[in-house]
């Protein structure tokens, strides 16, 4: 997984970005302090939010994903 360069600006994270700007919340993004690097921090709720797309999860069944190649 190291090997995987950062994938930002997705589509499913770009919904759960706008519709948080538009409803008030002011977030940051990736923050590097927090384990596990979240998408999305917000500092007021405390609360961080992982977006999972099936560009790096794969689901049994969708056709948006793919299995990773190891080397």
């Amino acid at each position: 997984m190291s090997r995987i360069r950062q994938l930002a600006d997705t589509k499913p994270e770009m919904i759960v970005r706008r519709f948080l700007f538009k409803n008030g919340f002011r977030y940051r993004l990736h923050v590097k302090d927090l384990p596990g690097k979240p998408d999305i921090v917000i500092p007021k709720y405390k609360t961080a939010i992982f977006v999972n797309h099936c560009i790096l999860h794969y689901h049994i069944g969708c056709f948006l994903g793919f299995v990773l190649n190891p080397f």
